[in-house]
This record gives structure tokens, sequence and C-alpha cells, in this order.
């Protein structure tokens, strides 16, 4: 196969790394299972176009993204909308869709995995058509990531410890409002304090899927919280215990649409880590396995069981 590596130089682990020597030891990898990589090193401004060429160009087979989950959704969504496989390189804080594909998390180790891997395919949502692989969120999640965005932090460890600060200072007035969420069911109206929309059900314990082609989306719900009950809920998350929480419920559906009667302006919501304005209506798809993604070796199976 004849593999692009987009590799952005501002995001997560790579920040820090001697990229020249990576790509160098990425290629040797690639060749040692018979492919060819050509590694393309750019700033995180230009990621997004970079891929996209990428993904375009002619005679490639595959595009490998290296970054953290802004960098690793946009490569998704032009991966979904050109029908190029995808190849995720987890080097951000949290990589969700690497963890979902069962991709090791250490570099090297998921360079490997990859090279060994094979295409297959994945479910991919959309929120008003905008492709994402993880999450959409409303309400608790929007506020966080708008409250650490404007915190300085240098690496994993101080991205952790911001949005620790982040959820101090969201505790101080948690967000309520009214949604109403519409599906083949009916109309249920809630007053609720946050919403997660996320590609296939989340695991056990987890904040990300633990495979992704079900077919279906997680709808997660937190009711109208107080101060101490959303400190108690993020203790749950950090935790691992926050199925079991009183004020967490959770459905699945193919789609879903949510609409906010009483959206103030300015309201944003979060997809894949990233703050986008919040409109009235959001419709969630899921489109299963309409995204081709190279697999990491020995996970053919597993995937589509």
């Amino acid at each position: 196969m004849h593999i692009i590596a987009v590799l952005n130089r501002d995001g997560g682990t790579l920040r820090t790394m001697d990229l020249a020597a990576f790509s160098a030891g990425a290629v040797e990898t690639f060749a040692r299972h018979g492919h060819e990589l050509e590694c393309r090193v750019v700033a995180g401004g230009d990621v997004e176009a970079a891929l996209r060429k990428a993904a375009t160009s002619k005679g490639v087979d595959a595009v490998m993204a290296g970054g953290g989950d802004g960098t690793i959704s946009a490569a998704a969504g032009i991966a979904y909308e050109t029908g190029t496989p995808l190849a995720v390189l987890p080097a951000g804080t949290m990589n969700l869709f690497a963890r979902a594909l069962k991709v090791p998390l250490v570099l090297d180790e998921a360079l490997e995995a990859i090279a060994a891997g094979q295409v297959g395919a994945v479910d991919i949502a959309t929120a008003n058509g905008r492709p994402f692989v993880h999450q959409f969120g409303v309400g608790i999640h929007a506020r966080l990531v708008r409250i650490r965005e404007g915190m300085t932090y240098g690496s994993r460890t101080g991205k952790m410890l911001a949005s620790l600060r982040a959820i101090a200072a969201a505790a101080v007035n948690p967000p309520q409002f009214e949604a109403e969420f519409h599906t083949r069911k009916g109309v249920d109206k809630r007053r609720v304090s946050g919403i997660a929309v996320s590609n296939n059900p989340l695991g056990e314990g987890q904040i990300h899927a633990v495979r992704l082609d079900g077919g279906v989306l997680g709808v997660y719900v937190a009711a109208a919280v107080s101060t101490s009950e959303l400190l108690k809920l993020s203790a749950d998350v950090f935790l691992g215990t926050w199925r079991a929480s009183p004020m967490v419920s959770e459905k699945e559906a193919a789609e879903v649409t949510l609409h906010f009667p009483k959206r103030k302006r300015g309201a944003h919501a979060v997809i894949d880590g990233e703050l986008i304005k919040l409109d009235r209506s959001v419709t969630l798809k899921v489109h299963p396995t309409a995204l081709k993604v190279i697999l990491p070796g020995g996970m053919i199976q597993a995937q589509t069981e």
C-alpha cells in the first residue's frame, strides 16, 4: 500500500519529538511490512488542507493522521467524504477514537500495529451533517471545554489539571436548560445539565466506545444538577462509576433530534473536543460501517464479530 502520513507538529506528544527521526523510523517500519509510507509534517493550522490533499492524491491507498483528537476527527471527516481509508496514530491527550479502534497508545507500537493491519470499516456519526467519531456534547461538557480553552497548559498533565480547574469553575453555577429528544418512539422533554451523544455506546466504566460497528448512538443525559451533585458526578466519571449515578440516564438510537426551545444566544456544543455554535435543533445520525479505517493487526475479527 502507498500511505501518506500527515503529522501535526503542534499536536499532543508530537510537539516535543524529533519528527524527522520519527518519520524515518516510521518509513522503515512500514517498509518491513511491504508498504510505502510518505510522511508530511505540517503546522496545526495547515492540517486539514494537508489531509484533504493527501486523501485525494492519485495512487494513494490510505492516509495516516497523527495528532490529537481534533486532528483525528478532521481526518475521519475527510476520509468519510472521500472514501479513503484512515489510519489513526494516537498522539493526543485522550486518543478516544484510537482507544475504540484498539490501536496501541505507544507510538512505536501503534506504527507496528497499523503497518500489520488491514482495511476494515466502522461506524461514523453526524450532527446536522457534520461527521464525528467520538461524541457530541451540550451543557456541562461544552462549559468545561470553553473554560479550559481560556487556560494555559503545555503538556498532557497540564491539560488534565486544567480540566480539574474547569470542573471546579463550572460547579459554581452548573448549566441547566430545557431539551427535547425526538426519536421514533416520540418526544421526551426534560430539564437537564448535560447531554452527550456518542458514536456507538460507551464501554462499561469508559468514556469511549468499546466497538464501533453496533450501528447505534449512545445517548447519555445528566439531570439538572446542583454544585455538589456536579462535583459528585465528575468524581464518578474519573472513577469510572458514572453509569451507576442516579443523575445519569442512557438509551440507544440510530437517530435522535435534540431541540433546545430556550437556547441562549452564544450557546455552544462540543464535537470531538471542539467547540461549535449550538443550533436550536440538532439531528444526530449513525452511519453504519461508512468509514474505512486500517484496523490494527489482529483486530479485524474483533470489530466484525
